[in-house]
């Protein structure tokens, strides 16, 4: 494997490791499950700070819909293939993300 791909495998693993982290995170103080229900009750301050939870947090909650619905509602595989790719994708960027916050955070002080 190239670095690149090495690179690129190790955002995708930090990115799932932190959605899952929120995810679990949030169920435990609030003792439900997070959702994008959050973002449906208005104008209030709880949808603002539902925003970047759920901005990180979206690639586990994808999947355990996706799984969820996989099982219970007998969706086709194409579909939980296609929303597999959309999490995966999504985990990319935001491990990138927060890949790159820890660089910077440790040069800070370095």
């Amino acid at each position: 494997m190239s670095p690149d791909q090495i690179q690129s495998l190790i955002a995708l693993l930090v990115g799932f490791s932190v959605a899952g982290s929120l995810a679990s995170g949030y169920q435990l103080v609030t003792e439900r499950p997070l959702s994008f229900r959050l973002l449906n009750q208005g104008a209030q301050l709880v949808t603002v700070l539902a925003v970047p939870v759920l901005t990180f947090a979206a690639p586990f909650v994808i999947m355990r819909n996706v799984l969820r619905g996989r099982r219970i509602e007998k969706r086709r595989f194409e579909f939980v293939m296609g929303a597999t790719v959309l999490a995966g994708f999504w985990s990319l960027m935001s491990g990138t993300v927060v890949v790159q916050l820890f660089a910077a955070v440790s040069l800070l002080f370095a």
